[in-house]
């Protein structure tokens, strides 16, 4: 008798479903799955896949197996000298969603319309080498794919390795509050002292009382007492992750996924990229947001929150009057794709703001970026709580700084090698209680136009901190 390809499908869903919860994580490709009938499988929840396009006709496929509807992220990571794109199919018929840009980092949504196999297709257009592929925002029954409500199923925590230097204050057991999948809330912070507001106030109420980790690659646990005192938390754990081999490692992924707030102390953004990027406490991170927690920052942990990330790896920190003298300056870096936080995309954050002038740099990093690239700068003890809805509001004694560009903006002389001239972006300038959405462009504040040209020695255009 022979069978449809719908039929055996819902065949081999229905019997794996029979056993859906010892499911195996595929995390490596195994050819040949160049078509779908030999897609590797099951790909699960926040649990990077490494595969490779070895030569300009393989195609790589993949199944995942969801036990109920799903608005899903996927993100396909490769090399600066790829082009890599990924398909999002339903068990038949076409394609409904697809990334195809010539980004080095792939992402984008696709929905899972209800219970059963679904497929991701990844090819080339340019280049081969390998790539890492991620699926988040969903349940497939495995002990991270949770994505809210009873966040419990995570199985038992792992053991800690040696080289770890960790430090619990509260339960070592997963607490499990009630989450809105989807519904993630991020802080930026602008270093110096910290916020108590935006803990008590925008963290607390979100997480429920429910875990927190602090992650840095070095420092102490001083965090431990102070954010269990200001939001309830049922435990805080520091995590000195200071190598690659610890960012991959079980025990710290296992931390991050079942946390409800994830905070990033200050310290070295480039540091963090350098050992975190691209490993499996990047995707935990992602996941805290996705199953409706809290991710944030000070400082270098609020640089990391973007899109694009100032890196001043093994260089010196530019200053605004440096900057604007050329738009490549020697001491500009800017690094991509950390984190895949929707509301952070074309955005880029700075922070000890005013206190160091760093206004004028911050408009030289907007535009070596595409157009319409979002500038949030934050002063010192002072932060912004944004929602999933991308509503930001403000908390804390100085100001947030929000620039964007509009029909009236010129990059006037953008050009390496040449003076930066850069006219009318928006500028809003916010205090405690103001507010500002990422989405709609909608704030409590008025905007004010500004700008620089780097061709004088008073560079900024109508006053941009006033």
């Amino acid at each position: 008798m022979k069978m449809t390809k719908t039929l055996l499908t819902a065949l081999a869903f229905a019997l794996a479903g029979l056993s859906f919860s010892v499911l195996a994580c595929t995390t490596s490709e195994q050819e040949s799955n160049d078509n779908e009938s030999n897609a590797n499988g099951s790909l699960c929840a926040d649990t990077p896949l490494a595969g490779s396009i070895s030569s300009r006709r393989d195609v790589d496929w993949y199944y995942l197996d969801v036990n109920q509807s799903a608005n899903l992220t996927i993100t396909l990571s490769h090399s600066s000298g790829d082009d890599f794109d990924w398909y999002f199919y339903p068990s038949s018929g076409s394609y409904t969603a697809s990334a195809q840009t010539s980004n080095t980092t792939e992402t984008g949504s696709a929905s899972a319309t209800g219970a059963g196999r679904y497929y991701v297709k990844v090819t080339r257009y340019r280049g081969t080498g390998s790539y890492t592929l991620n699926v988040s925002g969903f349940d497939n029954g495995d002990d991270g794919g949770d994505t809210g409500g009873n966040n419990c199923n995570y199985g038992a925590r792992p053991s800690k390795p040696g080289q770890l230097s960790s430090s619990i204050l509260g339960t070592s057991a997963d607490k499990c509050p009630s989450l809105s999948s989807g519904n993630g809330g991020l802080l930026l912070m602008g270093g110096g002292t910290d916020v108590d507001a935006a803990f008590s106030n925008r963290v607390a109420p979100q997480i429920q009382g429910g875990d927190i980790v602090v992650l840095r690659t070095s420092g102490t646990d001083a965090y431990n007492s102070y954010l269990k005192g200001l939001t309830n938390a049922d435990s805080v754990e520091t995590l000195i992750v200071d190598r690659q081999s610890l960012a991959n490692d079980a025990y710290v992924e296992w931390v991050v996924k079942s946390a409800e707030f994830v905070w990033i102390a200050g310290g070295d953004q480039s540091d963090y990229l350098n050992q975190w990027a691209g490993t499996k406490l990047a995707a935990a991170i992602n996941h805290v947001y996705q199953k409706g927690g809290v991710i944030g920052g000070t400082s270098a942990g609020d640089a990391v929150q973007s899109q694009h990330i100032y890196d001043p790896d093994g260089i010196l920190g530019v200053y605004s009057d440096e900057a604007v003298t050329d738009l490549c300056h020697p001491y500009i870096n800017i690094s991509s794709d950390f984190l895949s936080t929707p509301i952070m995309q074309k955005v880029i954050t700075d922070t000890h703001f005013a206190e160091r002038d760093r206004m004028g740099r911050l408009m030289v990093f907007m535009a070596n970026l595409p157009t319409n690239t979002t500038g949030i700068g934050a002063d010192e003890a002072t932060s912004i709580f944004f929602n999933a809805s991308g509503q930001g509001v403000v908390d804390g004694s100085g100001d947030v700084y929000i620039l964007r560009e509009n029909g009236n903006t010129s990059r006037t002389q953008v050009s390496c090698g040449l003076p930066v001239v850069y006219q009318n972006l928006l500028r809003y300038k916010l205090s405690a209680g103001d507010t500002f959405n990422l989405n709609t462009g909608a704030s409590s504040v008025s905007a004010k136009s500004i700008g620089i040209d780097g061709r004088n020695n008073n560079f900024y255009i109508n006053s941009p901190y006033n």
